[in-house]
């Protein structure tokens, strides 16, 4: 992959960034800025969550796109990975006129080379495994430059943390192999499975793309990867054939070495575990086994940076830090978010949307509050993955006391397959789950009568599969089937969360009411 590189300091440079509102993109902003950069930007007019980051940046802001939005004295420009040079009026202009021009994740990439930096990799645990590297680094004073890709709750709702530039932590995803943009001298890999079928086909496409990028770490390199993970510990074993000159470092319950997971404790409200003899017992206020697994991969590379920049490992004071920083972690943005509970339910929202993490999710949230009624809605996210990975889906949810389901989310990237929908999932759901009442699609509720549901068709006490085609159209029959001490968790890459925070405001307009 062509290596881009950008000049050696940032002060005065004038970079205008085309799809600034992204996440990722708002984000490289953050850093870009502290770095002394001059920003402009330009995105749709919606308002998002970054709208306000991007203004207490002072970015000159536009809300549509227009050549004339780039400013005349630009050095860069750098385009989220949503546009095209070849329709995007702005990138188009900025290439008439012979300016440099990133991709975000070449910028990513360009930035990696100005630090000693790590990737953290993997279909699963990206952005909380980064996020809780964050947290760590933070904790043991390390001059670190962190991007995870989303918000988090401990670096003030932003998806960045800056404490300086020596090390730079970056979520690294491997969609169309943008990670192979990054120049890691650490890898985490927390987990390979088939995903992203538009781009890896097979299971074996995207594995060997994990093998490619950790093929790119530098003589003694350090691979981090997850010992339960099969995919992970595949592309770990392919690599060390190939390479004898990288550190390779196993963590997780069945791993062997420091960082092994032991005596841990699942409990309402708190998840609690050791690793090998660290002398300190420690805690995640999150719900999660898979949580747990994120957190002892970030206490790996924050102990292989520290040795990088101390020559010794953790003593019982960094441990000490460690276990308080762990104990701190809220969480971030999208994964397990708590909206907030209202008239006795629990509102939640995740984005997760592949199987293993939907399962692990419900069986986190489970565990974490045993003895509530777990309302799952979930919006499914490109057909490609939803025809490949159709049987998955519909087991992975089988942790669910209720489930409501929605048309497909379609990709930007992809059109709709015919013969497939969101109520073709749904009638799996219902032929495997004959445990839940089905309502909301006909003919599948047609004459139903099932004790426990309303004169409505609405099953009030049992557990039930829901289908509406949008999201919204669920929230009058939600309302009234939600009870005090349910939990109600939006899931997926979709808008469905807007459900959530519909019934969450509705809730709440009652609770001020009375």
């Amino acid at each position: 992959m062509e290596t881009i590189e950008f000049p050696e300091t940032l002060t005065g440079l004038h970079i205008h960034l085309v799809g600034a509102k992204g996440t990722g993109m708002t984000a490289l902003a953050e850093i870009l800025h502290s770095r002394g950069a001059l920003l402009t930007g330009s995105d749709v007019a919606d308002v998002f969550y970054t709208d306000s980051i991007l203004h207490s940046l002072d970015v000159r802001l536009f809300e549509n796109f227009d050549a004339q939005h780039v400013p005349a004295n630009a050095d860069l420009v750098i385009y989220s990975a949503a546009y095209s040079q070849d329709a995007n009026p702005e990138l188009k202009t900025a290439i008439q006129r012979h300016i440099p021009i990133f991709s975000y994740p070449q910028a990513l990439g360009a930035l990696s080379r100005h630090s000693r930096s790590a990737g953290v990799a993997g279909v699963h645990g990206k952005t909380t495994t980064t996020a809780l590297a964050g947290i760590l680094m933070e904790a043991l004073s390390m001059p670190a430059t962190v991007l995870a890709g989303s918000a988090i709750s401990n670096f003030n709702s932003r998806c960045t943390l800056i404490r300086g530039d020596d090390y730079f932590i970056a979520e690294t995803c491997e969609y169309r192999k943008h990670f192979l943009n990054f120049k890691p001298s650490w890898i985490v890999l927390t987990s390979v499975e088939s995903d992203h079928q538009d781009y890896f086909p097979t299971y074996e496409s995207i594995r060997d793309a994990f093998v490619e990028y950790v093929l790119t770490l530098p003589e003694d390199g350090v691979l981090i990867f997850c010992a339960d993970q099969p995919g992970a510990v595949e592309v770990a074993d392919i690599a060390l054939q190939k390479r004898k000159n990288i550190r390779f470092v196993e963590y997780g319950f069945s791993a062997k070495g420091k960082y092994k997971i032991r005596d841990f404790q699942p409990e309402a409200g708190t998840n609690t575990f050791a690793v090998s003899d660290a002398p300190a017992i420690l805690q995640l206020h999150v719900p999660g086994r898979h949580l747990v697994l994120d957190a002892v991969a970030a206490i790996a590379l924050a102990d292989s940076i520290f040795e990088a920049q101390t020559s010794r490992g953790f003593g019982r004071e960094e441990w000490n830090r460690i276990a308080t920083a762990l104990a701190s972690f809220r969480g971030s943005k999208r994964r397990s978010e708590i909206i907030g509970e209202f008239e006795g339910v629990l509102i939640l929202d995740d984005y997760g949307h592949h199987p293993t993490a939907i399962r692990a999710t419900i069986e986190g949230i489970k565990k974490f509050w045993p003895h509530r009624r777990l309302v799952v809605d979930f919006m499914s996210h490109t057909y490609t993955r939803t025809i490949a990975l159709q049987d998955d889906f519909v087991a992975s949810l089988d942790g669910a006391d209720a489930v409501v389901m929605h048309k497909i989310y379609s990709s930007a990237r992809e059109q709709p397959i015919p013969g497939f929908d969101g109520k073709t999932l749904f009638c799996k759901l219902c032929e495997r789950r004959v445990d839940l009442v089905p309502i909301g699609l006909e003919p599948i509720t047609e004459n139903l009568a099932t004790p426990g549901q309303t004169s409505h068709g609405r099953a009030l006490d049992r557990g039930f599969a829901l289908y509406s085609e949008e999201p919204l159209d669920a929230c009058d029959m939600l309302l009234d089937i939600l009870r005090p001490g349910d939990i109600f968790l939006t899931m997926g890459a979709g808008d469905n969360w807007k459900l959530g925070k519909a019934i969450a405001d509705q809730l709440r307009a009652q609770e001020h009411h009375l």
